[in-house]
């Protein structure tokens, strides 16, 4: 990798986990409008259903983290939290067509097996009894390991998932301890081998770099670990630094952080060590073994992704989120719920709704999201594809993008691309600033320091 070309690029932009991205967001949005898009969502595409769940309680908060997420309350305040997630399952599914199966359910938080396993087996019941689902459903769920216990794992295997992702962020006890976070209570590997026998489907090891005190080598050593455990799919997320957005992070400053440049060959050992050891890079920051799901996906060109991560379009719906701070994205619009965890609750029992902004997609938006969607995860775009795609020509197209190429000049000279016949392929390299070209087809980008990461 050219460190000089990977500085050239490095600038705020959206992660674009949706198009246009959540900083479009509106509170101009009512519940009203949120039934009337989930109405119109059952005779729109894809027609598989995928559901979110947003557990926000977390035992510890971790100083990194940029989720939404409360300390662990009274029982009381999360059976009442438990309550209302059912009601609004039940809520929402009162306008879902219940032939539409569902094709993915994913778990995330906060820290999802933080609370009970009863609590999840009573949702998940719940979703089950309005709902069919796909033959190959992913059902999954995000857990710290500090919690995890294997009688843990065996039920929630019974209970139905068949993927878990484990936060391991790192396997330094001293560098978890600055980012107040517990290490795994049993060793990672004994953990994995045994969701690997009792037959879950897929393991997923999570990893930051860009945390106080890594060096390279220490993250080198994180990564060879993670190797030696064999996880399906291994990420390594970019540490995110926004401190206006969430003022725990400014605790990290005191401990002093890498500086871009450690960040980068961090995420350059990272990108060696697991290409070498049989791994597809996936995207930005996701490996998958070849063997596995994504990766064929990739080689298809049939990955999707959204704010729940990357996946197949076979395993991919439209998306209805619940709990506090969810997002549902369906075809022609994007809600999300309120972050206030009392608010949510108050909402939820009163009315089935707790709605605090939303999108409404223009057509332009969405012929937009298609292009940027297919640069995001498969490296590709083909102005006649998706012209035939929304019956348009490549000029009508090109108007919608406002696109030039002197948009991709720079791309081209720095050999990151290829833009030949009206057809644009990624290069390897090109995918470590996938973001800065996805924003080249983004005529509704204004970039600022306040509102979005750095794109490397």
């Amino acid at each position: 990798m050219d460190i000089d070309i990977i500085k050239k690029y490095n600038k705020p932009g959206p992660r674009y986990t949706s198009y246009p991205p959540a900083t479009f967001f509106h509170t101009d949005f009512s519940a009203e409008d949120y039934k009337r898009h989930i109405i119109k969502s059952n005779t729109e595409q894809p027609d598989n259903i995928s559901f979110y769940v947003h557990i926000p309680f977390c035992s510890k908060m971790c100083h990194f983290c940029g989720c939404n997420a409360s300390a662990l309350r009274s029982d009381k305040v999360v059976r009442r939290y438990i309550n209302a997630v059912i009601k609004e399952i039940e809520t929402i599914s009162s306008h879902l067509d219940k032939t539409r199966k569902v094709s993915q359910v994913h778990w995330g938080g906060g820290t999802p097996n933080a609370i009970s396993l009863d609590y999840i087996e009573e949702i998940m019941q719940t979703l089950h009894k309005h709902f069919e689902y796909t033959e190959n459903a992913e059902i999954a769920m995000e857990c710290n390991p500090a919690h995890l216990e294997f009688d843990d794992v065996d039920r929630l295997a019974q209970i139905g998932f068949n993927r878990l992702s484990l936060g391991i962020q790192d396997f330094d006890p001293k560098i978890l301890e600055l980012v107040n976070r517990d290490p795994s209570k049993h060793p990672v590997k004994k953990l994995v081998e045994h969701m690997k026998k009792i037959g879950f489907k897929g393991v997923n090891l999570d990893l930051i770099y860009g945390l106080p005190h890594q060096t390279v080598e220490s993250f080198k050593e994180s990564v060879k670990q993670a190797i030696e455990i064999s996880p399906d799919r291994l990420v390594t997320f970019s540490y995110a630094h926004v401190p206006w957005v969430k003022g725990a992070q400014k605790k990290l400053e005191t401990y002093g952080l890498p500086n871009p440049e450690e960040k980068l060959a961090m995420f350059d050992a990272g990108l060696s060590m697991l290409t070498k050891a049989g791994y597809i890079s996936i995207g930005m920051d996701h490996y998958a073994k070849p063997e596995d799901e994504l990766s064929k996906a990739l080689k298809n060109k049939m990955l999707h992704r959204n704010f729940q991560g990357y996946a197949t379009k076979e395993t991919t719906g439209q998306v209805y989120g619940f709990g506090s701070s969810s997002i549902s994205q369906f075809n022609g619009a994007y809600i999300q719920n309120t972050k206030n965890l009392n608010k949510y609750m108050e909402n939820i029992e009163k009315s089935g709704f707790a709605v605090e902004r939303g999108y409404e997609l223009s057509k332009n938006d969405i012929i937009r999201r298609e292009v940027i969607t297919d640069i995001m995860c498969n490296g590709h775009f083909s102005f006649e594809d998706i012209s035939n795609k929304f019956k348009l020509s490549t000029t009508e197209l090109k108007e919608i993008l406002e696109f030039s190429e002197t948009k991709l000049e720079a791309f081209i000279e720095d050999d990151l691309i290829t833009y030949k016949n009206e057809v644009l392929e990624l290069k390897s390299e090109g995918f470590f600033v996938v973001r800065n070209i996805a924003m080249a087809f983004d005529p509704l980008l204004k970039t600022s320091e306040a509102q979005y990461s750095k794109t490397v």
